[in-house]
């Protein structure tokens, strides 16, 4: 074996190896060695094990983990890789090796073991499917239909889609590919941001992957081998964002339990045994937790079942949702139907020359359901969505729907993934576009209408140039709440809030961390979100909705009021005048405080760190909003704090990998106190990426193996 470990001046590892597998066992320990807390925290959600170290905090996640069964789940993808395509499957097998070769070591830097006792466990072959599906089984955003259903039970049918993230919307991600025709040099570029919860750790990886048949840089998920997300070979780069695609389905089902114990559920051909079994989660400094898992024709029951809430003789039925007695609620999503969650296209892509090359690679994809975009050296680009959406009623993608009746099965076959031609330029940021057909609500299309007019400016884009689209901080979701303040009589208003009112209105729209306007629109806002939200006409939604805890975050009526401000201004069930009282009692409410701070006093960085360091006062003030291009998403009228930002950023250049340049908020070490801990955090702030270093000449040696090792 031969592997060589390099690293740039902010610590990020470029690895050299002879071969693939070789490569991918380097990729594992190198990330093993740099993050051992994040990827075992990460296994351990994916196993519900967390609460054993984590305590009661984790309990609701790991009771999921299991109903859900992630871990089964990755073993039978595994399984079916390795019968279908065994040197992919081994490819993981060497990952995994990696990882074990280099926790140990990991984890003597790491002070999280030590403070929590935890002691590295062992990685499978198929825990990196594990992990992926850990990380994305909530990125398609099922719990939705939850909170559909409860506004269609509470409000009424017609209002099902009331709150949809059309206006506005989940956050998402920013994605565009410029032609050469567009550019200075004559090739393209790809550029973008994904935007996630910031986690310290970051979700992504900088790094770069280098054996004889390839050379890659790019964005790796610690604890999956490859790049699955952003990459660049030299020849070809691509990324993506989130489809919003509709690909996961709540049913609710009947449930009887047998006096044998055994569990029955009510399908299209009748009552049909369900497996079931029950599992325990450990709970540091706290009681043990017993779980029923239980798995229908559809999928395991994530909600409700026999024996919950007291309930649970022979007969007898748990009673979950509103509405019918023993309903329980089972979750069908494709890795757990197919076996397949497409991971052989992760070494293709990295093998890949040319965006035909990509596109080939990207047939294989499943889950998550993603928009592409690719470019290579040769002209070609590439714009298409990958992935796995089943063909099923219209209604499965609104709401829980019954198990028993035929109409909500799933066709054989998925959906066609569409695609679209690249003229000039292309723009992915998660709205309602060439992924329309896949999906039902989608971000609005603020972010990627700004991106397009930025770049239709320009005919010689450069990387530079690019770099600044990333730190745009118009907010256009202001204008309807701009044209609400507009609309009130000023004879209405004491003098003091006539002076905001036309403050705001002349204010430009920009959510620059140091602009006082920008604060001063946020506490408008804020008091806005709450007093729609106390408006009697939703006094049926606020009553919590009966589903696990781990839901809360789709079902809470404060932030879907936040996230549908835009529509709810306009149209629904708020009558007009009230909308008008509404923002005056706002503007009377900012005017009589102390003045709002800048933006950036109050809209500061929250990070979530699986042990948390409890200095609150370290984390910076941001720009950006919700809807604008630098995406810092919060709840407005309930919190400033951004959970939620670009969790990379990067430009790849086409005619010059060496002038492509990166970013993640914090840096290539997950160790505190490491000088590559928090190195990039400044940058990140500015907007600012570090240079892409390829030359070897310009790197320092590491680490060196030329051993053999047993393969």
């Amino acid at each position: 074996m031969s592997i060589e470990v390099y690293r740039d001046a902010w610590g990020i590892p470029h690895l050299r190896a002879s071969d693939p597998r070789e490569l991918a066992f380097a990729q594992g320990r190198v990330t093993a060695v740099d993050r051992a807390w994040q990827l075992e925290v990460e296994r351990h959600r994916a196993l519900g094990s967390s609460a054993a170290f984590l305590g009661p905090e984790a309990v609701d996640w790991d009771v999921f983990a299991r109903r859900v069964r992630l871990a089964d789940t990755a073993r039978r993808c595994f399984a079916r890789l390795a019968d279908r395509d065994p040197e992919t499957a081994d490819w993981l097998r060497a990952y995994a090796e990696g990882v074990g070769a280099g926790l140990a070591e990991g984890a003597a830097r790491a002070p999280e073991f030590a403070a929590t006792g935890l002691v590295p466990g062992r990685w499978e072959p198929w825990t990196p499917l594990a992990v992926w599906l850990s990380t994305h089984i909530l990125f398609a955003g099922f719990p939705t239909k939850l909170w559909r259903e409860e506004v269609a039970t509470r409000l009424g049918p017609e209002w099902t889609e009331l709150f949809a993230t059309d206006g506005p919307g989940t956050a998402g991600s920013n994605g565009w590919v410029v032609a050469g025709e567009r550019t200075a040099s004559g090739a393209a570029l790809v550029a973008g941001d994904p935007h996630r919860f910031i986690e310290d750790p970051g979700v992504y990886q900088q790094i770069r992957l280098s054996c004889p048949e390839y050379d890659v840089v790019g964005l790796a998920v610690p604890g999956v081998p490859g790049l699955a997300h952003f990459g660049h070979t030299g020849r070809v780069a691509w990324a993506i964002t989130n489809a919003m695609a509709d690909y996961q389905d709540v049913y609710r089902e009947r449930l009887r339990r047998g006096a044998d114990g055994g569990v029955e559920a009510l399908g299209p051909e009748g009552w049909r045994p369900a497996t079931v079994h029950t599992e325990t989660v450990e709970v540091a400094a706290g009681d043990p937790v017993t779980v029923e898992v239980i798995e229908t024709d559809r999928g395991p029951v994530i909600a409700g079942g026999p024996g919950e809430e007291g309930v649970g003789g022979p007969g007898e039925v748990g009673t979950v949702g509103p509405g019918e007695e023993g309903a329980a609620l089972s979750l069908r999503y494709p890795p757990r139907v197919t076996g397949e969650l497409g991971f052989s296209a992760l070494p293709a892509l990295l093998a890949a020359r040319t965006v035909a090359d990509v596109d080939r690679a990207l047939d294989r994809w499943v889950e998550p359901v993603n928009v592409v975009q690719a470019a290579d050296t040769e002209g070609g680009l590439l714009h298409r969505v990958a992935g796995h959406v089943p063909v099923r009623d219209r209604a499965n993608s609104l709401r829980i729907v019954p198990a028993w009746e035929t109409a909500h099965a799933w066709a054989a076959d998925p959906a066609p993934t569409p695609r679209a031609a690249v003229d000039g330029h292309a723009v992915m940021a998660n709205a309602r576009g060439l992924a329309a057909p896949l999906g039902v609500e989608f971000a609005p299309p603020h972010r990627a209408a700004r991106i397009d007019a930025l770049l239709a400016a320009s005919d010689a884009w450069t990387p530079d140039r690019t770099t600044a689209i990333h730190r745009d901080t118009d907010n256009p979701s202001a204008a309807v709440l701009l044209a609400a303040v507009g609309r009130q009589d000023a004879s209405w208003l004491s003098p003091e809030a006539a002076v905001l009112g036309a403050r705001l209105l002349a204010w430009d729209r920009r959510m620059d961390a140091g602009s006082t306007d920008a604060g001063l629109y946020a506490a408008v806002r804020g008091a806005v979100v709450r007093g729609v939200a106390a408006h009697e006409a939703f006094a049926a939604l606020r009553e919590p909705a009966p589903y696990p805890a781990v839901f809360r975050p789709w079902l809470a009526l404060g932030p879907r009021v936040a996230y549908a401000l835009e529509t709810l201004l306009v149209a629904g069930p708020v009558p007009e005048a009230d909308v008008v009282r509404i923002v005056r009692a706002a503007l009377e409410e900012v005017a009589a405080g102390d003045p709002p701070p800048a933006w950036g006093a109050t809209h500061r960085l929250a990070p979530w760190q699986a042990l948390p360091d409890g200095d609150d006062a370290q984390w910076p003030g941001l720009g950006g909003d919700h809807d604008c291009v630098l995406s810092t998403s919060s709840v407005p009228g309930y919190t400033d704090r951004s959970a939620r930002a670009s969790a990379a950023r990067y430009v790849w250049d086409l005619a010059d990998r060496e002038r492509s340049a990166w970013i993640v908020p914090f840096g290539a070490s997950g160790v505190p106190g490491d000088p590559h801990h928090r190195d990039q955090l400044p940058l990140w702030l500015r907007g600012e990426l570090a240079p892409v270093v390829t030359d070897w000449n310009h790197l320092t040696k590491e680490y060196e193996d030329h051993h053999d090792r047993e393969r």
